[in-house]
């Protein structure tokens, strides 16, 4: 974590009263901006906030999805507190997603993203992270028109799951959506993780924040 970070929730200040789409002002419970440590380098990106994470206040957190994920990163000690924390206590990873508003009844919309892509924008160039994570289709392909040579179109999630992607100036490792993800694939997310990214020096040649 870096040593002037106070807060793990919307550590950067973004606008939490957000009226940028106003289809999502009344149904929204609140807004959810990324959480975890700002100098962090693996940063986790997915399409928008969970029931769950709603009700936290927190990406990524919450029975089924939320708390595979954070017991995925439990693993490598980048979160240190039980799956079920609605507040993680982590290190070395931040949470987002492509949306910071929940409709209850629809996913977003192609302008709701592209009306949040400055928040995620920001938080990339902030903490300038050596791994990015796409969490389903939807982000995976969002992060691939920006970071990446290959036409969208050409990803599958199943496909790149747990893979590794060259982007531009970091590496990009997509992970299917957890709420569906089975034990053999969180496994396989792990090992690849494991073996294929923390067993080799990942870090670019540019400078890092010291922890």
């Amino acid at each position: 974590m870096d040593a002037h970070q106070r807060e793990f929730e919307n550590p950067f200040g973004m606008d939490e009263a957000c009226e940028n789409c106003p289809e999502l002002c009344g149904p929204r419970e609140r807004v959810v901006h990324g959480y975890g440590d700002v100098g962090a380098e693996f940063l986790v990106v997915g399409e928008a906030p969970t029931a769950a994470a709603e009700a936290n206040g927190v990406p990524f957190t919450g029975a089924g999805g939320g708390e595979r994920v954070q017991a995925i990163f439990g693993e490598f000690g980048f979160v240190r507190s039980p799956p079920s924390a609605t507040e993680p206590d982590v290190q070395n990873v931040f949470f987002t997603n492509l949306t910071r508003c929940r409709h209850p009844e629809r996913d977003p919309s192609d302008l709701e993203v592209e009306t949040c892509e400055p928040f995620l924008n920001a938080e990339i160039r902030m903490i300038n992270p050596q791994i990015i994570v796409p969490v389903g289709e939807r982000a995976l392909r969002a992060l691939a028109i920006e970071y990446t040579t290959r036409r969208p179109d050409s990803f599958d999630i199943d496909a790149e799951h747990a893979t590794t992607i060259r982007g531009r100036g970091f590496e990009i490792v997509p992970m299917v959506d957890p709420a569906t993800m089975t034990d053999a694939q969180a496994d396989a997310f792990i090992d690849h993780l494991q073996e294929e990214v923390l067993s080799r020096d990942y870090r670019q040649t540019k400078g890092r924040r010291s922890r």
